[in-house]
């Protein structure tokens, strides 16, 4: 069995922005030479996420409009009195998830036809990481 770990490094200049990651996650998948296998892709914060969907521009505003609709911006979560002001970006994050486990298959990522792997930053402007970790044979 091989393994492989990578980190990428986020500092987005918004508050939320949805990043395209699967090249990034694909180039560490051929780098670990392991062709049947599987990839964690996993935010390491509780205030951004991974998923997977489709990379079109309209369905990534629905889904940011529509996680603004669940989890909006409140002054008076809770969890402001301990001084912090994202509690939308920890109720985004479980909406959406922190990771994702993708299939290798003969050295490459296994994915549905439209799907791509993001990063979703919920509480930006600050130093974040993800981990890739390729697991296989």
């Amino acid at each position: 069995m091989k393994f492989a770990t990578e980190y990428l490094w986020f500092n987005t200049d918004e508050k939320r922005a949805y990043i395209n990651i699967t090249e990034t996650v694909e180039e560490v998948v051929d780098k670990s030479g392991v062709q049947e296998g599987m990839v964690l892709v996993s935010a390491m914060h509780i205030t951004a996420g991974v998923y997977v969907n489709d990379a079109e521009s309209g369905l990534i505003q629905d889904i940011d409009e529509w996680l603004e609709q669940l989890a909006p911006f409140n002054p008076n979560y809770r969890h402001h009195r301990t001084g912090e002001t994202n509690g939308d970006a920890h109720l985004k994050n479980l909406l959406v998830h922190h990771e994702v486990i993708v299939p290798i298959t003969n050295g490459k990522l296994d994915l549905g036809p439209w799907q791509q792997v993001y990063y979703a930053e919920f509480d930006g402007k600050r130093r974040k990481r993800v981990i890739i970790k390729v697991m296989g044979e």
